[in-house]
């Protein structure tokens, strides 16, 4: 695909005043220091002063911005300049869907691939040195240390739309998994709470992990053996030992604070650290801030979501807490004796990697469906501005990047693999396409199913699943929403692409895209219906 690159006005003609103001300084330091001068008689000016150049460039910039501004405003309505002229309004159009989608994808979507190759390298040297850290520490825990401690397993696995090819406007957030290693003696027997019809919604893609004995381990000498483990990271779930996420996690803070605290010293001149706890119902951040040394070509402030996973095999992990798209409930109200404490969400992040990478060995050449993935985003964010904090946050839940991904994937596996139509002169098309497909899955004229959770999992076109995924029952990603919600989200997703246009025009790239003449060989496409 090539990219063409425009001239941003905003910041040309600042940068040609800035310029031309260093090089008439430069001249006058220059002028001053080349020894004596002859005095000039009185009354008389010694040289251009720096004041009037500098007044005269702000009244040039002034001008021209001023230009820029009427032209834009009245040239493509005024009757005055005749039918004949160049410049007639019958020779002005608004540009097409395709045009201010490239225009908003340039400027305000598109992530500058060396800054974001930055951004991850320096992610992953230091949460690198902080596991390794934390791995040689042990397990400072409710378990002094020896067979039986909770200790890091020493490496990390990067996750998320950032190492998909799919993130948005800035590389400054960034979720890693820290697998945990779990002691020999202790195995573990995950479930799905998929199948329980008992339980909300919001909790059918969640997990219960209970304590088994390993192969070979006699079962009362095995509980012994255990019992310390088991009376510090452990619940009691309908008479069984259960692994607890709330526990866990609330280790995995701590140990995290000392490991920090042990590598600080070393990063002081790299950059500076600090770790915010979640709590209870969220991962800790590391805040990774640039020294004010470091004169790096890519200084950016990043979070990175620090997630404690044990791993399953076959590139399953639980994670705690239960992330989305599981929505967190009333905890306190589970039934069946079910406890919120022991409850694990699952990062399949592997598995979706690997279909996204079958998909797009078996797509068209130059497809453009991880774009429209990303301008699908892009036009979840323009939907919440003039929302209320409430509003803003549940319309980011039920859209979820999550979601929108899983509605792509659903899409593109419809009707097997991508087909042709995916082109890049077809973005607006796909685009509408995706819209119109989320918007029936809020009205519940479908479901949109988890693409790896279930026996029907998409995912199982790239090869066969883990059993524990196998087993799990079907996960709908919306049904946690009520239906008033729901109704709500899909009128003003509708709402926002009818207003796209606008919206593009009004906080996209240059505003000189507003109105552009056509090009001679694309045809007129029209916009969406407004609406009434």
């Amino acid at each position: 695909m090539s990219v063409h690159y425009t001239l941003n006005l905003r910041v040309f003609w600042p940068l040609v005043t800035g310029l031309c103001t260093a090089l008439v300084c430069l001249y006058h330091v220059l002028r001053g220091s080349g020894g004596a001068r002859v005095e000039p008689p009185d009354g008389a000016d010694g040289g251009f002063p720096l004041l009037k150049v500098a007044v005269l460039l702000l009244l040039g910039y002034i001008l021209l911005r001023c230009r820029q501004t009427v032209r834009q405003r009245f040239l493509p309505g005024t009757p005055r300049l005749g039918g004949h002229s160049a410049f007639s309004p019958r020779h002005f159009r608004e540009p097409s869907l395709d045009i201010l989608l490239e225009s908003y994808y340039e400027h305000e979507v598109r992530l500058s691939p060396h800054v974001l190759g930055h951004s991850k390298a320096h992610v992953s040297r230091i949460v690198g040195e902080l596991v390794r850290a934390g791995r040689t520490r042990g397990s400072p825990g409710p378990i002094p240390g020896g067979a039986l401690a909770l200790a890091f397993r020493g490496d990390f696995i990067q996750v998320g739309s950032a190492y998909e090819q799919h993130k948005i406007r800035r590389p400054d957030g960034f979720d890693v998994l820290v697998p945990l290693r779990l002691p020999p003696l202790v195995a573990l027997e995950p479930r799905s709470l998929g199948a329980e019809p008992e339980l909300a919604p919001a909790f059918h893609g969640c997990f219960v992990c209970a304590l088994k004995a390993p192969p070979g381990a006699s079962g009362g000498q095995w509980l012994r053996d255990c019992k310390t483990f088991a009376d510090g990271f452990c619940v009691d779930v309908r008479g069984r030992r259960h692994l607890s996420a709330t526990l866990v996690l609330r280790w995995f803070q701590s140990h995290l604070q000392r490991s920090l605290a042990t590598v600080r010293y070393s990063l002081e001149g790299r950059c500076r650290v600090s770790l915010t706890p979640g709590g209870l119902e969220q991962p800790p951040t590391l805040h990774i801030l640039p020294c004010r040394t470091d004169y790096g070509c890519c200084r950016l402030s990043m979070a990175v979501r620090l997630i404690p996973a044990v791993h399953l095999g076959d590139s399953v992990f639980l994670v705690a807490p239960p992330l989305p798209p599981s929505p967190v409930g009333p905890l306190s109200e589970l039934p069946g004796g079910l406890r919120g404490d022991a409850l694990w969400g699952v990062n399949t992040a592997r598995q979706e990697q690997k279909l996204l990478s079958w998909l797009q060995e078996r797509a068209p050449p130059g497809a453009c469906y991880l774009k429209c993935l990303q301008l699908l985003k892009a036009l979840r964010d323009l939907g919440a501005r003039g929302l209320d904090p409430t509003a803003a946050t549940q319309w980011g839940r039920i859209l979820s990047s999550y979601v929108l991904k899983t509605v792509l994937l659903a899409v593109l596996l419809r009707e097997g693999a991508p087909a042709q139509g995916w082109e890049e002169a077809h973005l607006g098309e796909r685009l509408e396409e995706l819209v119109q497909f989320l918007r029936g899955c809020l009205l519940q004229r479908r479901t949109l199913f988890h693409c790896v959770l279930g026996p029907g999992g998409a995912a199982a076109e790239v090869g066969p699943l883990p059993k524990v995924l196998r087993e799990a029952g079907p996960v709908d990603l919306l049904a946690a929403f009520d239906r008033h919600a729901r109704e709500l989200a899909a009128a003003r997703l509708l709402s926002t692409w009818r207003r796209l246009p606008q919206l593009l025009r009004a906080y996209g790239g240059p505003r000189y895209l507003a109105r552009c003449p056509p090009p001679r060989s694309q045809r007129t496409q029209g916009f969406p219906e407004d609406e009434p």
